[in-house]
């Protein structure tokens, strides 16, 4: 099995998360372990049973220099991944942002706590689709390999212009402001 590039944690359990079986289901009781790679690299293995009775493995090479921890959710570095698609992150950003409730800021504690890191993942998310572009205007088309990348730029390609993208986490960013004077972290 060929070690998959996964710069965080964070981004490797994504990308598990997004990848179904066979049978349709994403969730699976994931096993751990660091290994050794042939090239004498270090690795992460996730292995473990789908509930339909399927073996699932996934391997990860570890970076050569891991990312500092962060109290916000982080998925990777300055370089854009090479695991999920610009789509891919959009289409995450949108389902994060979707579980957060209108005026979050107004929630009882716990629930703005959790709505407020669901906010914070989509902002992350949203990040990575921007490394895609780097000085140009618009994410470029081979920022997009996978299905669900590229059905979610088919649908909305506008989305993917840097202006529009950077409105969006300026939003995220200014909800995420309101919920902390409110309390909220």
């Amino acid at each position: 099995m060929t070690p998959l590039p996964a710069r965080t944690n964070h981004e490797a359990h994504l990308y598990m998360d997004l990848r179904p079986c066979a049978c349709g289901a994403t969730a699976f009781d994931r096993a751990a372990s660091v290994v050794l790679l042939p090239d004498g690299d270090l690795g992460s293995r996730y292995a473990g049973a789908c509930a339909c009775g399927r073996e699932r493995e996934f391997l990860f090479r570890l970076p050569a220099r891991a990312e500092p921890l962060t109290a916000e959710p982080r998925y990777g570095g300055a370089d854009p991944s090479q695991l999920l698609d610009a789509g891919e992150w959009l289409w995450v950003a949108d389902r994060y942002a979707r579980a957060v409730p209108a005026d979050p800021h107004t929630l009882p504690a716990t629930a703005r706590a959790t709505a407020r890191t669901r906010l914070a993942a989509a902002l992350a998310a949203v990040d990575e689709v921007l490394k895609f572009a780097g000085a140009a205007p618009v994410v470029p088309p081979d920022a997009f390999w996978t299905a669900r990348g590229r059905d979610v730029r088919g649908r909305e390609p506008g989305r993917f212009t840097i202006a529009r993208l950077r409105a969006v986490r300026d939003a995220y960013a200014r909800v995420l402001r309101q919920m902390d004077e409110a309390g909220g972290h």
